[in-house]
Parts: structure tokens; C-alpha cells; sequence
């Protein structure tokens, strides 16, 4: 496989795993958690021989979930391992295909919990004899709020059983969620939350309608030899493939809205290198592994720190070097100040391209008065592709809802409407104001008690149709307490 020597996090996580010992292990990003996991489950499998499935791999990505198969086929040729991958997003042929190795029984199963969850309910899987629980890229399925999933999983489990919990990041969330399953466990911590040293990280400040000239001019004058381009928003991915591809760049996307076989698709063209620029949301961001990848590009600035790190580790991956490149505009500047304070260090601002004009200048705390990711005084959001560049939290790619919100959310004149779609700003300089409309005297001042006059037409029958719908002050008939028509449903005796 071309393993000549143990990484600093294999070489810390096999000696326990031989040992039988719970652990938590945390590493960046592109350290070898995946083979310090199999290597020791795999010598463990072929030593015992097991008749019925020992191993559960769970992960939070489709795509994760297909690379540990195929890592697990590798590692194991000489071992007689078996392992099944299972995931969603594909067609009943390959629901029947999961099926059936599920019911046969495969030593290791490689699975994301909603889809596992789904053929459990079936009542044909058998975990009851389960050794070995490994759960990868923890972090990230609780950010996509796998946890009732996961927790209903784990209940179904023998107690007796050794559990391994990787994670490239250690938010309290984690700890407390190992509390919970893991037995006097191990702990490991390397270098969290921190990029490869060998990753050159740099900062372009711009206005959206200046990103893809700026993105045009490094794709043509870097050696860019594949690139990763995150988004944050899926609905982009399509708009900026189409204007790499007029540029005359090899280009395609992934996001959660493709079907499982088209993500394959693509994902195998661009690791064939058919593929210069890869566009993607967050679901590319955790474990995925394609070698020799130059460059990576934040179209927009992610919303969590700790993702921006995940983002940047798919290059310079195994000793490597890469370049990482994030635009900034001003809404994404005090995202920009959190990374820096996570990553300890100030990252570098480049100036634009000869011809490119100015970016904004670089104050998060004057932009964050100014209302945040509300609007753009610049004027610069305009020519952006993509719309927006607002971000939404990794786990986002996979909830069309939380889209939907983004979609609605934003500052337009529709928040600002009256019922009757007049905006509160239409009313044209020197109009009389509707509590003196046209012709009327000034209102004079209400006494208590004394009824309001109407301020127009339209709310006056307003108010009719309000007093319309009180309930009337009736008795109940006479000999019952059924109330009678238009009388509240509550009895006398009712505490309200």
C-alpha cells in the first residue's frame, strides 16, 4: 500500500487498539486516522476469524463512507476481510445490494447512520455480537445532528465492546457525547484544529463581483494542477462551474442535490485528473482523499472556524505542499478574525490583480456595526455568481431547509412591507401622514376610556371584523353547560 513508516497518530492509536482500550483520538486533518483505525481492526479480524459482522464504521458522508470501503478491500487483500459499504442516495438495485450483504454478514460494515438506521428497522441486520465500534469524523456528524441517530445505534449494541472515536477537531460537545460511550478511554490529541505547516495560506480581499476575475487570473498564472472550490451555498456550485467552464477550465460540481452515481462519477474523473477544478460544498470538506491537490480556493468564508480547517487540509496532504486561497468580503471579515484566533496565527492579505481595482479595506469591527452579513454598502455583491456568498454550517449541504431559510432571510424590501404590500418607505417627502390623511384635521389626543377614531377607511373595517370575532357574553342555556353558539369552549369552571 506504500506505507513505509507510522504516522504520529498511528503510531500513538495502535498500540491501544492492539490492547483492547477504548480511545478518543483527535489529529488534523490528513495525518492517517483512517489506516490507524483499520491497520489494528484488520490484524484483529484475521487472527480471530470471526463468522458474523464484528466491525461498525460509521461516518457522516456518502463519499467517506465509499473511500474507508475501498481502503478497508486494500488493506485487507491478504487477510480475507470482508466489508460492505452502505449509504443512501442510490437506486432500489443497490438498496437489495446492502441488503443481501447485510443479511449474509461482511466483518466490517461502512455506514452513515441515517442509512443504516433505515435497514435496522427492517429487522434483518444482525449486530448482537458486535466487537468493535469506530466512529470517524465524530465531529461532523454531530454538526449535522446525527446524534438521536447515532444514539439509537449505539443502544442497540453489545455494552461489551471496544469503541474508537476519531475526530479532527475536540469541541465540548464531543467530550460529553464520549462520555456516553466510551469506558475508561484513552486519549489522544495532536495538533487540533491547526493546518498542515506546509500549507500556504493566503487571504485576497474582495468584493463579490471581483472573485471570479481574481479566481481567472491565479487559475491562469499559478500552477494550478487540480483545485478544490468551496461554497458554502449549493445552489452556487452550478453557477460557478458554468463560468469556469466559458473561462475554458475543466470544470464540474458536488453537492448533496446530485445523485449519488453523478457525484461518484465526478469525484473518479477529477481524482483521474479529466478534471482541473473541482466545485463543491462542504460534503468534499471531511477525509476525502484524492492526491497531489495544489490548491484549494474558499469562494466564500465558511461559517465554523474548525471547517475552514477541514476545507484547507485536502491539499498538502501525506507530506506534501498546497496553496489555500480564501476570498473575504467585508460581510466575511470577522469570520475571517475567528479563523485567525483558532488558528493562532494572522494570515497574510494579498493585494488584487493589476486591473482588478480596489477591495474593501480590512475593518470587521466598522463592517460588524454595520450590520453584519445584512447587505454590502459596496455594491459589490451584485456581480457574483453565486448570489450571496453567505455560508451555512458544513452539515448544511444536506438540509434543503436550512437553504431554504438563507434563501428568504436576506434584507430585501419584502421584511419592510405592510399587509396591504405598501412599503413603509413609499410614502413620497411632504404627504400627509395617515394620522392626518388628506383633507382631515389633526387627531387630537385620546383620553382613557374615550374610543380612538378611525384612521381610515380600510382599518376601520379592520376593527369591525376584530370585534366581529370576540365571543359574545352569553349565559349557557338554561339546564346544561353546553355553551351556545359563538360562547368559548371552556366551562365555568374553567381556570382561565
Amino acid at each position: 500500500m506504500g506505507y513505509k513508516q507510522a504516522t504520529p497518530i498511528q503510531a500513538q492509536a495502535i498500540p491501544f487498539i492492539l490492547e483492547d482500550k477504548d480511545l478518543i483520538a483527535c489529529a488534523q486533518t490528513g495525518t492517517g486516522k483512517t489506516a490507524a483505525f483499520l491497520v489494528p481492526i484488520l490484524s484483529k479480524i484475521s487472527v480471530a476469524k470471526f463468522d458474523f459482522t464484528s466491525t461498525l464504521v460509521l461516518v457522516p458522508t456518502r463519499e467517506l463512507a465509499k473511500q474507508i470501503d475501498d481502503q478497508v478491500e486494500g488493506l485487507s487483500y491478504f487477510t480475507g476481510a470482508t466489508s460492505i459499504a452502505i449509504y443512501g442516495g442510490n437506486n432500489a438495485q443497490n438498496w437489495d445490494q446492502q441488503k443481501k450483504a447485510l443479511t449474509s454478514g461482511a466483518d466490517i460494515i461502512v455506514a452513515t447512520p441515517g442509512r443504516l438506521i433505515a435497514h435496522m428497522q427492517m429487522g434483518y441486520v444482525r449486530l448482537d455480537q458486535l466487537k468493535y465500534l469506530i466512529l470517524d469524523e465524530a465531529d461532523k456528524m454531530l454538526d449535522m445532528g446525527f446524534m438521536d441517530d447515532l444514539m439509537k445505534i449505539i443502544s442497540q449494541l453489545p455494552k461489551e465492546r471496544q469503541t474508537l472515536l476519531f475526530s479532527a477537531t475536540m469541541p465540548p460537545k464531543i467530550r460529553t457525547f464520549a462520555k456516553q460511550i466510551l469506558h475508561e478511554a484513552e486519549e489522544i490529541s495532536l495538533s487540533i484544529s491547526k493546518p498542515a505547516a506546509n500549507i500556504d495560506q493566503q487571504i485576497y480581499l474582495v468584493y463579490d463581483n471581483q472573485k471570479l476575475r481574481v479566481l481567472q487570473h491565479i487559475l491562469k498564472d499559478a500552477k494550478v494542477q487540480t483545485m478544490i472550490l468551496f461554497t458554502s451555498r449549493k445552489n452556487a456550485v452550478n453557477d460557478i462551474v458554468r463560468s469556469l467552464q466559458k473561462m475554458g477550465f475543466e470544470a464540474e460540481g458536488i453537492s448533496s442535490d446530485r445523485t449519488q452515481d453523478e457525484r461518484e462519477a465526478t469525484l473518479q474523473r477529477f481524482r483521474n485528473k479529466q478534471l482541473q477544478v473541482l466545485v463543491a460544498t462542504d460534503v468534499m470538506s471531511r477525509g476525502i482523499d484524492v492526491d497531489n491537490i495544489s490548491h484549494v480556493v474558499n469562494f466564500d468564508v465558511p461559517q465554523d472556524a474548525e471547517d475552514y480547517v477541514h476545507r484547507i487540509g485536502r491539499t498538502a496532504r501525506a507530506g506534501t505542499n498546497g496553496m489555500a486561497i480564501t476570498f473575504v468580503n467585508e460581510q466575511d471579515q470577522e469570520r475571517l478574525v475567528k479563523i485567525e484566533k483558532l488558528i493562532e496565527r494572522e494570515l497574510p492579505k494579498q493585494p488584487l490583480p493589476e486591473g482588478m481595482g480596489e477591495g474593501p479595506a480590512f475593518n470587521p469591527e466598522a463592517n460588524r456595526r454595520k450590520g453584519g452579513r445584512g447587505g454590502s454598502s459596496s455594491g459589490g455583491r451584485g456581480g457574483a455568481p453565486a448570489g450571496r456568498s453567505g455560508g451555512s454550517r458544513s452539515g448544511s449541504d444536506s438540509s434543503r431547509t436550512g437553504d431554504r431559510k438563507r434563501e428568504g432571510s436576506g434584507s430585501g424590501g419584502d421584511r419592510n412591507r405592510r399587509r396591504d404590500d405598501r412599503p413603509r418607505t413609499e410614502r413620497p417627502a411632504g404627504a400627509p401622514t395617515t394620522a392626518t390623511a388628506e383633507g382631515a384635521q389633526p387627531r387630537a389626543p385620546r383620553l382613557e376610556g374615550q374610543p380612538q377614531a378611525p384612521r381610515a377607511e380600510g382599518e376601520e373595517i379592520k376593527r369591525k371584523k376584530k370585534r366581529r370575532k370576540k365571543p359574545a357574553d352569553r349565559k349557557p342555556a338554561e339546564g346544561g353547560s353546553q355553551p351556545t353558539s359563538g360562547a368559548p369552549a371552556a366551562s365555568a369552571s374553567s381556570p382561565e
